[in-house]
C-alpha cells in the first residue's frame, strides 16, 4: 500500500454460511498506527460531514453499514473525486493534506472512522482557501 496516495482497499473476508468476518489491521491494511477510533451514524438525511482536512492526520474509512460517498480533493487542480462506501470489506484511506467531505448518507449508515494521531484541534483547516494556499507553498 501507497502511503501518500488516496486508494481504496479492499479488505479480507472470512466467508461462513453463519455470517462473513473481514479484517483491518494497523500497518497492514491501513498504513499507518492506529491512535484513534470514532464512527458517524444517526445523520439526518440531506447532511454533509466533514469540510475540512488535515496538516498531519491520515485516515482509513469503512461503511460498516448502509452506504455513502466520500468526496476527496488533493488540492492539485484536479477536482474532487468521489468514493461510494457500500460494502464493508471496502475502504478508502485518505493521507494527510485532502480535503475531504462525506455525505449522502443512506438511512442507518455507520461510517468508521480509523485515525492515525490522537484528536488534536490545531491540526485540522476548516478554509478550503487556507487549505489551497498551504498546498502551494508546500505547508502540507
Amino acid at each position: 500500500m501507497h502511503k501518500e496516495s488516496i486508494q481504496i482497499v479492499e479488505l479480507p473476508k472470512l466467508l461462513d454460511r453463519r455470517g462473513n468476518l473481514s479484517i483491518i489491521e494497523e500497518l497492514k491494511n491501513v498504513p499507518f498506527e492506529i491512535k484513534r477510533v470514532y464512527w458517524i451514524y444517526d445523520v439526518p438525511g440531506g447532511e454533509v460531514r466533514g469540510g475540512h482536512a488535515y496538516k498531519e492526520n491520515e485516515e482509513f474509512i469503512v461503511a460498516l453499514s448502509g452506504s455513502f460517498d466520500v468526496s476527496l480533493d488533493n488540492g492539485d487542480g484536479s477536482g474532487e473525486t468521489v468514493y461510494p462506501l457500500n460494502r464493508s470489506y471496502y475502504g478508502v484511506y485518505v493521507p494527510k493534506g485532502v480535503w475531504r467531505r462525506m455525505e449522502n448518507f443512506s438511512t442507518n449508515s455507520l461510517a468508521l472512522v480509523l485515525s492515525s494521531t490522537s484528536y488534536e484541534p490545531e491540526d485540522y483547516l476548516f478554509d478550503y482557501e487556507d487549505f489551497i494556499n498551504m498546498k502551494i507553498n508546500g505547508e502540507i
